[in-house]
């Protein structure tokens, strides 16, 4: 009998339990992001059809926070514009990964997130960079819109978000997703480490934002690791 060769699947066991921890955490900030805008006098439908139609968490709380602040709608708007930018870098990043079929590329676009694309390039292949794509789009996707409801609708009755450490959850989880990185590459350790020195300096003198932005200097030090002695040809 022939023996039967199975094709690796392009979604294991590693890539859904890591979208799992990241929609854990995204989820927990969801509820945040809804009490808080409701809790601050905002309609429930302002964070849950905010959500479904922009769907960005940093550029949603700037965007709710100038509304909250007394700011317009254009100010709010522009706020968040600013600070998702970035997602058209991302985009062009992952376009090939997405699909061809137009449907596919405007769905696909929708879901681009800093955490969709980190999963995207850390594949090997197209084939699993794809279905990476897709898990943790519409994973996200999901958990943030009905958690983001849930706090909605919960409102005032959470009290303060704070006391609970909501805020602490997603950074708790991309920490622990980065550490197996920090233990292979010394490369890696080393721009971590200059760059939580450099944002830890600055953070005292300048405004919040800034030093997160300054740590990504610590970056010009990855990869220059001293070369290794070459083992003797013989």
């Amino acid at each position: 009998m022939r023996s039967v060769q199975r094709t690796p699947s392009a979604v294991d066991a590693a890539l859904l339990r890591d979208v799992s921890l990241v929609c854990l955490a995204g989820g927990v900030v969801g509820v945040s992001f809804g009490a808080i805008a409701v809790a601050g006098g905002l309609p429930v439908w302002v964070p849950v059809v905010m959500s479904l139609v922009v769907y960005a968490g940093s550029a949603q709380f700037s965007a709710v926070g100038v509304l909250l602040a007394g700011g317009g709608p254009v100010a709010a708007a522009t706020t968040g514009l600013l600070l998702n930018t970035r997602t058209a870098a991302f985009g062009l990043a992952v376009t090939e990964h997405i699909g061809r079929t137009r449907l596919a590329r405007l769905v696909g676009a929708h879901l681009v997130t800093d955490e969709t694309v980190a999963f995207t390039l850390a594949q090997r292949d197209p084939a699993r960079r794809r279905a990476a794509f897709w898990v943790s789009g519409i994973g996200l996707f999901t958990v943030w819109n009905a958690c983001v409801a849930a706090g909605a609708l919960a409102g005032s009755a959470l009290g303060d978000t704070a006391r609970y450490g909501l805020d602490a959850a997603f950074p708790a989880v991309l920490v622990a997703l980065v550490l197996p990185a920090l233990r292979e590459d010394a490369g890696v350790r080393r721009a971590a480490l200059a760059g939580a020195v450099l944002a830890l300096a600055l953070a005292p003198a300048v405004p919040a934002g800034v030093p997160v932005l300054a740590a990504l200097a610590g970056l010009l030090l990855h990869g220059r690791t001293p070369a290794r002695s070459k083992e003797a040809q013989p």
